[in-house]
């Protein structure tokens, strides 16, 4: 019970701090979010090609090492294409867990939709220049993401064995129903609004960005 309830709190705190302030407190971390992107690209990757659980095996593990360790060099000294690349990731997760609440939980399709997306979501942000709006916007929907956990944690809808089975926090909040669903997206646009106007004269130097990690 306690462990149940410090998860909602925790995750109703994290998700309101990136809901709110995420661009500037995702630019400064970069590189680890890289890292921990990259992990769970590389480990839910295998956990789709292998049919294994998610970090059920060495292999998850190693790979997702590596694949981590790439994306965190990849944020570190290009910031543009780091942005981007994590931007995909999280393309690939949406992508993934849309097709796993509709039933497709394993295997190669669900793989490449989740690639697919990951790809649109990477060009568009290149193509585009749209870094400082794809933060944003990943922040605030990963903020909405990780309220409605602390929520549906608090209300039994979820639990934390079930979430770790998930291997990815989208698809249980897409996944117990429609409401919640649209719940998400309303409170992903209301961060998306707050932090596009917070935001709107702050401008992140690169140089800055260098000189914080050395």
């Amino acid at each position: 019970m306690f462990q149940m309830l410090f998860g909602a709190l925790f995750a109703l705190l994290v998700g309101a701090a990136f809901l709110l302030w995420g661009y500037r407190i995702f630019l400064v971390l970069l590189p680890i979010w890289g890292f921990f992107a990259g992990f769970w690209l590389g480990a839910h990757g295998a956990t789709m090609l292998f049919g294994e659980g998610f970090l059920a095996t060495t292999t998850g593990w190693i790979v997702g090492f590596v694949v981590g360790v790439v994306l965190a060099l990849f944020s570190y000294l290009f910031y543009a294409l780091g942005v981007a690349i994590i931007a995909g990731v999280v393309g690939y997760a949406i992508g993934s867990g849309m097709m796993a609440a509709m039933g497709l939980t394993a295997g190669w399709v669900l793989f490449i939709v989740g690639v697919s997306v990951a790809i649109m979501v990477i060009l568009l942000t290149l193509v585009l220049n749209l870094q400082k709006y794809v933060i944003i916007a990943l922040t605030a929907i990963g903020g909405a993401n990780a309220i409605l956990l602390g929520v549906l944690l608090l209300l039994n809808r979820v639990s934390l064995t079930g979430l770790r089975g998930a291997g990815n926090a989208i698809q249980p909040v897409l996944a117990d129903s429609w409401f919640w669903s649209i719940v998400w997206v309303v409170v992903a646009l209301l961060g998306i609004f707050y932090q596009v106007r917070s935001n709107r004269a702050y401008r992140w130097q690169k140089e800055y960005y260098i000189e914080s990690w050395g």
